[in-house]
């Protein structure tokens, strides 16, 4: 059975980071430390409404008699403590006498966000998402340990997907090109992705064999749509491209290559 860890007590707020090091309170024996933690590759952790997310904490650990083990690492949003995590354990990598580096998995599953909260009046799943912070104890060889809290910052987001069509195609030079679009995002409570209303988006065009550059900016309506409307000078591909937020990811859709008559 997989193990749960949940951690529901109040967080205060904290400035913004990948890694932490040491932590900002913490208790124990001796002098055993975690000084260095890196999450997912330094990456934020983007979990959609169907896979398993797996990532990594990587925590580079230090003792003068050597270090024995990870024993606990747990996860939860800093704002609300919210936690729908399983830590499934973690392996140890040592570098010279008195450091190691220790890896942990976790998984989050969709399947499980909403559940997680369910019996808290007012949930919302989708609150997961944004700042997460991450709790770990260890062991040494001589009996130290220490129990670590916020040893490193990392984003916890809900996955995106935008598409794009430009219409008419071919078109002729200097005609009018309409720019359509979608952009949506993961909806933890049933799973479905639902159109992200009142983003702003940007419209990038690129000639063949160039790079995008923006050429202007739409928002999205109530359905998540996106629509824009350009002369066509040349043949090209277009796109929109949205930054992300703090609680969703950054995606750029695929090119729509157009040609002119």
């Amino acid at each position: 059975m997989r193990r749960r860890i949940a951690v529901a007590s109040a967080v205060a707020a904290v400035a913004a980071g990948i890694v932490a090091a040491p932590a900002a309170h913490a208790e124990g024996r001796g002098d055993i430390r975690v000084t260095r933690t890196v999450v997912n590759g330094g990456g934020n952790v983007i979990v959609g409404v169907k896979d398993v997310k797996r990532f990594t904490i990587s925590m580079t650990v230090k003792d003068n008699s050597g270090v024995k083990k990870v024993s606990r690492v747990s996860a939860f949003n800093t704002a609300n403590g919210y936690g729908p995590v399983d830590y499934l354990g973690s392996t140890c990598k040592k570098s010279n006498k008195t450091t190691s580096v220790c890896t942990a998995t976790m998984q989050v599953d969709p399947a499980w966000i909403d559940s997680y909260g369910s019996g808290n009046r007012g949930w919302d799943a989708n609150a997961v998402a944004g700042e997460w912070q991450v709790n770990a104890t260890v062991q040494a060889n001589d009996g130290d340990y220490w129990i670590s809290d916020r040893i490193a910052l990392f984003k916890v987001k809900r996955a995106a997907s935008l598409t794009t069509d430009a219409t008419p195609e071919p078109v002729r030079k200097g005609a009018t090109l309409t720019v359509t679009g979608k952009l949506s995002r993961a909806n933890w409570t049933d799973r479905k992705y639902h159109g992200f209303t009142k983003q702003v988006v940007k419209l990038q065009y690129k000639k063949a064999g160039g790079s995008y550059s923006t050429v202007k900016t739409a928002t999205t309506d109530s359905k998540g749509n996106l629509r824009a409307t350009v002369k066509a000078s040349a043949a090209g591909s277009w796109r929109w491209a949205f930054a992300g937020t703090t609680t969703t990811m950054k995606v750029d859709s695929t090119g729509d290559a157009v040609t002119l008559k």
